[in-house]
């Protein structure tokens, strides 16, 4: 059983499908054949019975059971013998009398043979039970016997009365027919499930085949982005089944690997390119210095202090620009096993607020913030909130006011500055955008880029506009939550 189980899985999908199709359809013709086997048989052997009803229940007027007519005589050992004493009485040659061949059976278990008929039939234990039971005249059983030259029969064996005792009346309706009829019925039956079987072992191959084309366009597909890593190839989807909604998904998924590495590739370029211009400065100062020392002439103190403030500056630089690109390198969602914690979001605004207003000494900050709590990554979530109130010091005028609000999971950061124009909304968001009116301010392109990550991984949704009562940009956070800790 275990070598033809692995033998079964060691075949195509394919062919399995195909085996197990063609087994379902030859067991259903096989329990069909074989209840339409039944049926039929049935059907013939009670129209067998339903003609013997209308054999004779006892013998014809002006006859006895002993006389010339029904001759009677002991059956050689006992009454379940054959009847070859008895038929021995009859002249050779005698044709067959009645429709029926009758025979009796007498309280004594002697057989008494109809003159006319040419077999005895053969007494069995069901008709000296008859025999012996108390059951009213006219009281028949229906069983199957033979001829004494072994011929198969159905027996009507039925009680009738004479001279104060019971006898037996046996009628027989030979078998030969219904049997062959159910032969040639049985091997009909076998050559048609053989041909369904056959048929449905080709129609299941095609079946499978057509079943399974989408199957093998997917396997191919997988099989070319694994020969060529080219991802984004589809394949067509047709209805809408359970293979439609694997291709689907597939496509689905291809896509979003394709968009992922775009997005990889976009990063890394982007990288590089903001990662060049902090690096070639640095060279060339550095350059600068070796070149002062080798040739011996020192730089003035002045131009040496200033180098090395450059120097600092760019160093700085790059470190909030790494800093930047590994918060950007996390996944878009939070891994598996990753269960995000119960965070203050009020308790990181304030702080972010201290840290702002250190950044921006000469601005007045006006608060109003109430107690929320959100699921989140703290470290995320802080370090939003500081990119948003980062933007709004940068860009405020000097003794600007920057308005913070937190109330009911709706945080708005808002600066009195020249505001973004409506044509550039669309990008704020893109990693190393920058308007082209701040790109000589200090900066990287991925502060809100941060933001819009480490909200969308807590659930919330964030926005860039314009206020509606005056100059400025109006950033608003909505974070799913409560007032009370959980």
């Amino acid at each position: 059983m275990k070598r033809l189980t692995g033998w079964f899985r060691s075949r195509s999908l394919r062919s399995r499908l195909a085996m197990l199709t063609a087994a379902a359809v030859a067991v259903a013709i096989a329990l069909s054949a074989l209840a339409c086997w039944f049926i039929v048989r049935g059907q013939l052997y009670e129209q067998v019975r339903s003609n013997l009803r209308g054999a004779p229940n006892s013998p014809t007027a002006g006859t006895r059971p002993g006389a010339t007519y029904w001759p009677c005589g002991a059956t050689p050992d006992s009454a379940l013998a054959n009847a070859t004493a008895a038929v021995g009485k009859l002249p050779a040659g005698q044709p067959l009398g009645p429709r029926w061949p009758l025979q009796a059976i007498s309280p004594d278990q002697q057989i008494c043979l109809q003159i006319g008929s040419n077999h005895a039939i053969k007494v069995t234990s069901v008709d000296l039970a008859l025999l012996n039971s108390t059951t009213a005249p006219g009281t028949y059983v229906f069983h199957e016997s033979t001829y004494t030259n072994g011929e198969s029969v159905m027996v009507r064996a039925s009680t009738f009365p004479y001279e104060g005792q019971t006898y037996v009346m046996l009628a027989a309706e030979p078998l030969a027919s219904v049997e062959k009829s159910l032969q040639q019925l049985a091997f009909i039956l076998l050559a048609v499930a053989a041909l369904g079987v056959v048929g449905a072992g080709v129609t299941g191959r095609l079946v499978a085949r057509s079943a399974l084309k989408p199957v093998d366009q997917l396997t191919g597909v997988v099989e070319h982005i694994a020969r060529t890593e080219e991802v984004g190839s589809t394949i067509p989807v047709h209805g809408d089944d359970e293979i439609a909604r694997l291709s689907s998904s597939f496509n689905s998924m291809s896509t979003a690997l394709a968009n992922s590495r775009d997005r990889q590739t976009r990063l890394i370029a982007d990288a590089g390119h903001e990662l060049r211009t902090p690096l070639t400065s640095l060279r060339t100062n550095v350059d600068l210095l070796i070149r002062s020392n080798d040739t011996g002439r020192p730089l003035p103190e002045a131009t040496r202090t200033k180098l090395l403030g450059n120097m600092k500056a760019q160093m700085q630089e790059l470190t909030l620009l790494i800093g930047d690109l590994l918060q950007l390198s996390r996944p878009d969602s939070p891994r598996p096993g990753q269960n995000p914690t119960v965070v203050a979001l009020h308790e990181i605004a304030d702080r972010a607020v201290e840290r702002a207003r250190l950044r921006g000494p000469g601005l007045h900050f006006e608060l109003a913030i109430q107690p929320w709590y959100v699921h989140g990554d703290a470290a995320a979530l802080e370090r939003a909130v500081i990119n948003l109130l980062d933007n709004a010091v940068k860009y405020s005028p000097p003794a600007g006011t920057v308005e913070v609000s937190l109330l009911q999971g709706r945080l708005t950061v808002r600066d009195h500055g020249p505001g973004i124009p409506q044509d550039e909304l669309q990008y704020v968001f893109d990693r190393f955008w920058r308007s082209p009116s701040s790109r000589q301010l200090p900066g990287s392109g991925l502060g809100l880029s941060i933001v819009a990550q480490a909200v969308r991984d807590s659930g919330g949704e964030v926005a860039l506009g314009a206020p509606p009562d005056g100059p400025g940009t109006l950033a608003t956070v909505r974070l799913p939550g409560q007032t009370d800790r959980p």
